[in-house]
């Protein structure tokens, strides 16, 4: 065994009990919002009096966050560090900028914008990279925060990826090294912990681990050329933390999938790549571990195979006692326990000025730290205009929209998958207003919840603006019959006047390819308010010099 890693900040791992040691390793999934009325997904996200008791009567090691504004989240993180005995490790995946999670903070688009700069400007494309890593992990720690669950170094070289999509810096394996180098050394600037996934590479599937488990069939010699280079840079650029894939690679493990097979975490990555850091598993609530091996094998699994973080499981506690049980049957060993837990108390004595105060103190955590909360480092103009600029130049523009005549108006038709899910389409936001000055009239589709199916004896000349990207649990990155309908429809009747695409560039290729005619076209990796209203200028339409769709809220 090894000697202790610790400062007097932190007690010994070996002066926690078994139990204690395990619980340091579980990382439940809680809500930013403040209040548990506001909570949206009980069943994954602990309630404060549950939460409460993961921290002071467990001994968890870390909470993931999801939600809630920026603000919140900074008097969440203080509350819940007050809260524990050891400091805790709180991460959120913030893999398009704090903003993409927790509302006020710098959104960027998707890392696959990038890609597409690169095609134009390497450098440029780099720049932004290392730029986007420091605000990332500069706004993180402002509010809190000090795990980044980010970068994505999948290889996307699978248009059909429902899951990875436009979340990697693109499908092509030396590209992805590179933007994910310079990533990290933006991210690097900070104390702050960095985390490259999904190990060994999540890219060339079409099924979503959030649903059931995907089988990659390539063989070692296909790994090692595509998927693995990136993680290799990742680690020599000094990466804190590997997450695990949720994945079934019959030429690593002929039974078991990465994020429980030790030949994949211990045999490949700890050995073969030489990695030292944190091995955090991916949510092991996702279908595609749950549905084959329930909640408490699976963590047992997961640490035999080598992971030192149980991310999100189902039942922590149970997940807990399980591991516990583990040893003291002699499965797993003590020391196995006891490498993982050091290992995250090197990573917490890095990121030690942010969780305790004085690190130097031997009573470090009894002294109030301040408010985590620092506004000069949140969405600041430099952040901001560095979103817009990277939205910008990854824009793709073909002609212009015409407005329509007040008296023969259009319609601003504007699919989405689910309308209560997309953060980027509020009340104000400019694909759903700024249309309206220029006599299109919103018709607002949600195709999960209002399908209405295009009747071509009530069909106007129409903006048709489509939200389409990779989502989890969307099970599907592709056009949906419901758009292909509409724009087909549009396009017989000469009524089709432009057509924009937030999201997806394999769906908006999809689409070119069926036009077939001149049509002004717009394509932006982005979906949020800054991407709308950038797109919508450069397709000539931009923000109206009156109030848009200005309703009264005191007399509607």
């Amino acid at each position: 065994m090894t000697g202790t890693l610790v400062s007097p900040a932190l007690p010994a791992p070996e002066g926690l009990s078994l139990a204690e040691q395990v619980a340091q390793m579980v990382v439940v999934r809680a809500s930013g919002h403040l209040f548990d009325h506001e909570i949206r997904y009980p069943a994954w996200e602990a309630d404060r009096a549950t939460l409460t008791h993961y921290i002071t009567d467990l001994g968890i090691g870390g909470v993931i966050l999801l939600g809630g504004s920026a603000a919140e989240v900074g008097l969440k993180t203080q509350d819940l560090q007050t809260q524990t005995k050891i400091p805790l490790l709180i991460a959120a995946d913030i893999e398009e900028g704090v903003g993409q999670r927790f509302s006020g903070a710098t959104w960027f688009p998707p890392p696959m914008a990038l890609a597409a700069i690169a095609q134009q400007d390497r450098s440029k494309a780099l720049d932004y990279a290392t730029a986007m890593g420091s605000v990332t992990a500069a706004e993180a720690l402002a509010i809190g925060l000090n795990w980044v669950l980010a970068p994505v170094v999948d290889v996307n070289n699978n248009p059909l990826n429902p899951v990875i999509n436009v979340r990697a810096f693109g499908d092509r394996p030396e590209l992805v090294a590179a933007l994910t180098e310079a990533f990290l050394r933006g991210a690097r600037r900070h104390n702050i912990l960095t985390t490259a996934k999904h190990f060994p590479g999540h890219g060339d599937t079409a099924l979503d681990s959030h649903l059931e488990l995907p089988r990659l069939s390539q063989d070692l010699a296909r790994l090692k050329a595509i998927e693995l280079p990136p993680f290799a840079a990742a680690i020599a650029a000094g990466v804190e933390a590997v997450m695990t894939a949720h994945l079934h690679i019959p030429a690593l493990d002929g039974r078991y999938p990465a994020t429980l097979s030790a030949p994949t975490l211990t045999g490949l990555l700890r050995q073969e790549m030489g990695f030292d850091g944190l091995i955090v598993t991916d949510a092991l609530v996702m279908g595609a571990i749950t549905r084959s091996y329930g909640p408490y094998e699976a963590a047992v699994l997961a640490i035999e195979a080598g992971a030192d973080v149980l991310l999100m499981p189902p039942h922590p506690e149970g997940a807990i006692a399980a591991v516990v049980e583990a040893v003291n049957t002699g499965r797993l060993s003590p020391e196995r326990i006891l490498a993982s837990v050091e290992r995250l108390w090197r990573a917490k004595q890095r990121v030690g000025a942010g969780l305790i105060g004085r690190p130097d103190s031997c009573h470090a955590w009894e002294h109030v730290p301040p408010p985590p909360v620092q506004f000069d480092q949140v969405a600041q103009p430099a952040s901001q205009q560095l979103a817009a600029r990277v939205v910008a130049d990854s824009m793709t523009v073909v002609g212009s929209v015409p407005p329509c005549r007040p008296m023969q108006p259009g319609d601003n038709l504007v699919l989405v998958d689910q309308v209560i899910d997309c953060s980027a389409l509020g009340r104000t936001a400019p694909a759903l207003t700024w249309p309206e000055q220029y006599h299109y009239r919103l018709k607002l589709i949600d195709h999960q919840g209002c399908q209405q199916w295009p009747q071509a004896a009530a069909l106007r000349p129409s903006l048709v603006q489509l939200f389409i990207r990779g989502n989890p649990f969307r099970g599907s990155a592709t056009v949906s019959s419901l758009a292909i309908a509409w724009v087909e429809t549009l396009l017989a009747a000469d009524l089709l006047r432009g057509l924009i695409l937030y999201g997806s560039p394999y769906a908006f290729a999809d689409l070119r390819s069926r036009l077939g005619e001149p049509v002004p076209l717009g394509f932006t990796y982005g979906q949020m308010p800054v991407a709308q209203s950038l797109m919508l200028t450069a397709l000539g339409l931009p923000r109206p010099q009156g109030p848009a769709n200005a309703s009264n809220p005191f007399t509607d």
